[in-house]
């Protein structure tokens, strides 16, 4: 048998890496003796992750173009260029049988590398909006692996394959395919967070890096939240987190535990009523797939506002509540309070955004791979 040689490109953020991560980990499940290569952006976290998670990772010095700012163009483009020569070289050394990207800046210049020569491509679009670079990719793509329904308007129909958005191995694990996979670890969850079980908990996630609206919403109505007897568990990203300690000093017996990043994401999803999160694709396959009820803030500084119509493809379907990056610092805390309360509204939600979840999305995907290599 052949042994595969694949790269994967793409990351920048947690809700890139961990679907990248997930799909390697089949392919190396299927053939052990696959050669697997990542394609990241220096600097950024996959740099990290990737190899902590066991494998090899090369890095371009690409970054994105400022559209408020021109001038600082000039030198992305320079980055960009090279990241080109850099990208055929590590290429042309490696070899692939196929290149996946999965969104990112390094995925732009290694799948168009890739495919000027000759190597088949597969992108995995993890939004419900494609980004300017897939769909320039999307032409000399063989597939294109989606997770939301009605993306003919941005690909070649013959292309696309619903997959779904792969989630991380130690979520998938907790799910039985009954409504009851997270419920039976709440006491577990609990004990962890040393939190109560009997008492209502909110999970407020900004993404690995951190979202300061939601911070400062969370720090607006401190008094308010320890009032209320719910539960908090905070996790502030990196940037924001002595910031988020600093405004939690006067509150000494407050139920709120405060992390930068939360490392048993299994325990925090199984100890939650509710969930508040911006509405990154990941993120929302996971709460999709673990049936979790969900406030949701898409944040506004990302490409497309492709996090707007991600929540809007639930909250079209009563599968969410959406509450914008505008108005959060006022109401988001409040609402949350409110619906944190409301058991009717939770179990609607929660009945809701399951309908939604694609589960076994990594497996999907490989399956889609090897068809290509195979063909190839």
């Amino acid at each position: 048998m052949k042994s595969y040689r694949i790269i994967i490109s793409g990351g920048g953020t947690g809700g890139h890496i961990f679907p990248a991560i997930s799909i390697a980990n089949v392919v190396r499940e299927r053939y052990l003796d696959a050669e697997i290569l990542f394609v990241g952006a220096e600097n950024r976290m996959e740099m990290e992750r990737v190899p902590a998670a066991g494998y090899k990772i090369a890095g371009l010095p690409v970054s994105g173009f400022d559209r408020s700012r021109p001038l600082k163009n000039i030198q992305a483009l320079a980055r960009l260029l090279k990241s080109l020569r850099l990208a055929k070289k590590i290429i042309c050394e490696f070899k692939p049988d196929i290149a996946i990207g999965v969104g990112g800046y390094a995925s732009g210049p290694t799948l168009q590398v890739a495919a000027s020569l000759g190597i088949p491509i597969l992108i995995q679009e993890q939004n419900s909006y494609a980004g300017v670079t897939n769909k320039l990719l999307a032409k000399k793509a063989q597939k294109i692996c989606v997770a939301y329904d009605g993306m003919e308007k941005f690909f070649s129909s013959d292309k696309i394959i619903l997959t779904g958005n792969p989630v991380r191995k130690d979520l998938v694990s907790d799910i039985t395919g009954e409504a009851s996979g997270l419920s039976e670890k709440r006491a577990e969850a609990c004990r962890f967070f040393s939190l109560s079980p009997e008492k209502k908990t909110i999970l407020v996630i900004g993404g690995s890096l951190g979202a300061r609206t939601i911070n400062r919403s969370v720090q607006n109505h401190l008094d308010g939240i320890v009032a209320s007897g719910v539960q908090l568990i905070w996790q502030t990203g990196r940037y924001y987190y002595n910031d988020a300690r600093g405004s939690l000093e006067k509150y000494d017996d407050a139920p709120v535990r405060c992390f930068d990043f939360i490392i048993r994401m299994d325990y925090a999803y199984a100890a939650a009523d509710l969930v508040i999160s911006r509405a990154g694709a990941g993120t929302i396959s996971e709460l999709c797939l673990l049936g979790r009820p969900v406030i949701l803030v898409p944040s506004p500084n990302v490409a497309e506002d492709h996090q707007t119509k991600n929540a809007l493809a639930l909250t079209r379907k009563e599968a969410a509540i959406l509450v914008t990056d505008r108005e959060a610092e006022q109401v988001l805390i409040p609402k949350a309070l409110e619906a944190a309360g409301d058991e009717a509204l939770l179990a609607r939600l929660s009945e809701h955004i399951r309908t939604l979840a694609l589960p076994d999305s990594a497996e999907r995907i490989v399956d889609e791979i090897v068809k290509i290599m195979e063909e190839k």
